[in-house]
């Protein structure tokens, strides 16, 4: 898929799947890596291919698997699309101060199904 226009939410899925747990969490820039995207966006198009990964998983009722990636600066957590969108979907609370801890509940929830 490389230098495709969108990095496609099942090829992102299909990395994170079978990302080795001790690889885990990813960030952005190891996605894009191993999807081997070339600029220019290449964060962006991840960030978009986890977004429709995240309405997937609302629409199934599983853990979203893009609470998998993180940002490579501290505190290492997700975008803020990553929460906005949560929000949104109604799986995370709207107050900010909860997001953290929102977010290590669902990663668990993650990691529970990870082959």
């Amino acid at each position: 898929m490389s230098d495709s226009p969108l990095a496609p939410a099942a090829a992102v899925r299909e990395t994170l799947e079978a990302a080795p747990r001790e690889k885990l969490p990813m960030t952005y820039q190891d996605v894009a890596d191993t999807l081997g995207l070339q600029p220019p966006r290449t964060i962006q198009r991840v960030a978009q291919a986890l977004e429709d990964t995240m309405r997937e998983d609302a629409a199934q009722a599983r853990p979203f698997i893009a609470a998998l990636v993180v940002s490579r600066r501290a505190p290492h957590m997700p975008a803020r699309g990553f929460f906005e969108l949560a929000v949104e979907l109604g799986r995370f609370p709207a107050d900010n101060s909860l997001h953290a801890q929102a977010w290590r509940e669902e990663y668990q929830r993650v990691l529970a199904t990870h082959k």
